[in-house]
């Protein structure tokens, strides 16, 4: 037996549970502390492929488990987070928003599959797509101001449920090589939106705003993947 395959696969296993935990906490109206699980399972899901990597340790098994746990860390539990938002509002038509768990996890078996996305995506990949309705799920009922707000994000789910398996090329950072320029913009894009959520939370005292600039961040990764299409690239 390798015992080395043991380490990917428990930081793995661990990945699941936090799904698992988050999941429990959006149905106990735990916002933020699902939200905050999720991250710490993208966390996880980094590092069981880089110490798979760097302990030359790789499976099948391993590879089936990481699909398993994705798909409740970043499609059960998001879907979850909305669900229970958006249901003291929209009643059971927030149901809805549970199709990005099916839309999840049939974006997690294309990726197994599809021999072009080792060094990008094809589709919004599923930790992102969680990190955006965790920091919207992250803001106060009192932000809806209107209910028209609560039916757009269950339309914004559906929104959702295509970019997970639509033909759109999105970048990764394994694609450095490719896309420096790209990534770099990217950056720092992402540094002037969480600092502007960063300081708007400790001028307000809310750190909701502080959470949101996770769903900032995703917006601002897909327009500028949205961009890139009309774009020419060199080969």
């Amino acid at each position: 037996m390798n015992y080395k395959r043991i380490i990917p696969d428990a930081i793995t296993a661990c990945n699941l549970l936090c799904g698992s935990i988050a999941v429990f906490l959006a149905t106990q109206y735990a916002f933020i502390w699902a939200f905050g699980f999720i991250l710490l399972g993208a966390f996880f899901d980094f590092f069981d492929g880089l110490s798979a990597r760097l302990l030359k340790a790789p499976s099948p098994i391993g590879i089936q488990l990481d699909s398993l746990a994705d798909d409740i860390t970043f499609g059960l539990a998001p879907a979850m987070l909305l669900f229970c938002y958006l249901k003291p509002l929209l009643g059971w038509w927030a149901g809805l928003a549970l199709l990005m768990a099916a839309f999840s996890a049939l974006r997690l078996a294309k990726f197994n599959v599809d021999e072009r996305q080792h060094d990008s995506f094809i589709g919004l990949a599923t930790p992102a797509n969680a990190i955006f309705w965790g920091g919207i799920c992250s803001m106060p009922y009192a932000m809806l101001a209107h209910d028209w707000m609560a039916w757009m994000l269950l339309g914004l789910s559906l929104v959702s449920c295509y970019l997970l398996n639509a033909e759109i090329p999105f970048f990764s950072f394994k694609s450095w090589k490719k896309d420096k320029m790209t990534i770099i913009l990217f950056l720092c894009g992402c540094a002037v939106l969480i600092g502007f959520c960063i300081a708007k939370a400790c001028i307000t005292k809310h750190i909701e705003f502080a959470f949101f600039s996770g769903a900032a961040v995703i917006v601002w990764y897909v327009a500028l993947n949205i961009l890139l299409l009309f774009a020419p690239r060199k080969e």
